[in-house]
């Protein structure tokens, strides 16, 4: 945990401990290090760096402020809009970018915001490039010199993420939801307009909640961190299931027909199950943190499934996941890692 960056991205609430000054400064250092990288690799092209946010009002005044610090280092922004966490993370690999921007504070209020950045890759970017980003932040970036005439960079906007991000979960689901009747709430935030663009092509029958953003109502009694609206609307609907995204769409969690709350534990459960049957389930092991309880372990263990536990924050999950191999690790929270499709949690994949 470093000074600004925490488990997840640099948090903080928005003009407070997260202003357009450390957003413009975390651009700046971005820019100057994805140029030097390609420089370095002989490459003279500007670096381009994709940005998605989530439905909050002070996403623009930070996405504004991120992109003054990268074009002012000569470094090229395409502007995706408001999408989920995961699909910065899908579609910074399908375009080729050198690194995906989220502006997000997840499942918080909406006073706070945050800036996660992934590599090229897909993955987060590891604690010592975060920790440079901060001793820049502080060093008012005196290191770092600006660009000049046609070397500055230029913004574009990008309308085509949406789109792939829908296809790419629609082909790695595979599946039928025929005969479904589900309800869905999308907190508010960025999901409202994948979802209701996937589920309904997977065949179900689906009503939504929560898919009317204003910039102050993302999380704001909906989605995952409030499913007692969910609860109460499926059983009164009379609906097979329900589920519940956060504000970015990196988290799920859901109710049974009774209005039962299925956290992160049992959708694991289910998974991991299910991938067994199907033997796709790698080193026959799911990876959780210390939060989950005894209960899970133990009946993971009765279907013959191995577990592993790292400390809290999805990254120590990954981290697991990906030096032994395995497919499938989260959190209690709903927020599950399916390794075979994405490089970080996504909710509506997991949905």
């Amino acid at each position: 945990m470093g000074k600004y960056f925490g488990t997840d991205g640099f948090r903080g609430e928005a003009g407070v401990n997260l202003t357009a000054d450390h957003a413009y400064k975390v651009g700046r250092f971005l820019g100057w290090y994805y140029n030097a990288l390609r420089e370095r690799s002989g490459n003279n092209e500007p670096a381009r760096i994709v940005i998605g946010k989530d439905t909050r009002q002070s996403g623009d005044m930070l996405e504004a402020a991120l992109t003054a610090g990268l074009c002012s280092v000569g470094a090229d922004v395409e502007s995706l809009g408001v999408l989920p966490t995961p699909a910065v993370a899908y579609l910074v690999k399908k375009y080729n970018a050198d690194a995906g921007v989220v502006i997000s504070a997840s499942h918080n209020p909406m006073e706070f915001n945050g800036i996660k950045i992934f590599a090229g890759t897909g993955y987060k970017l590891p604690d010592d490039v975060e920790n440079e980003i901060e001793k820049h932040i502080d060093n008012d970036c005196a290191d770092i010199p600006l660009a000049t005439g046609a070397s500055v960079g230029r913004v574009s906007v990008r309308a085509d993420g949406l789109q792939d991000y829908v296809d790419h979960l629609y082909e790695s689901v595979n599946g039928d939801l025929s005969g479904l009747n589900i309800c869905i709430d999308c907190a508010n935030g960025a999901s409202a307009a994948v979802a209701q663009k996937l589920f309904p092509r997977l065949g179900a029958k689906c009503t939504f909640i929560g898919i009317t953003p204003d910039g102050a109502n993302i999380n704001k009694d909906v989605g995952s961190t409030h499913l007692d609206n969910l609860e109460k609307a499926v059983v009164e609907g009379g609906f097979d299931c329900g589920i519940a995204f956060d504000g970015d769409a990196d988290r799920c969690l859901a109710c049974d027909e009774k209005g039962q709350e299925i956290d992160g534990d049992k959708i694991i459960a289910l998974l991991a199950m299910n991938m067994k049957e199907k033997g796709c389930l790698d080193g026959n092991t799911a990876v959780v943190t210390v939060m989950s309880n005894l209960g899970f372990i133990k009946f993971m263990e009765s279907q013959g499934i191995r577990t592993e536990k790292t400390a809290v924050g999805d990254r120590y999950v990954l981290e697991n996941m990906r030096e032994n191999g395995y497919a499938i690790g989260g959190e209690q929270s709903g927020h599950v890692i399916l390794l075979h499709h994405s490089t970080t949690g996504d909710g509506e994949l997991t949905a």
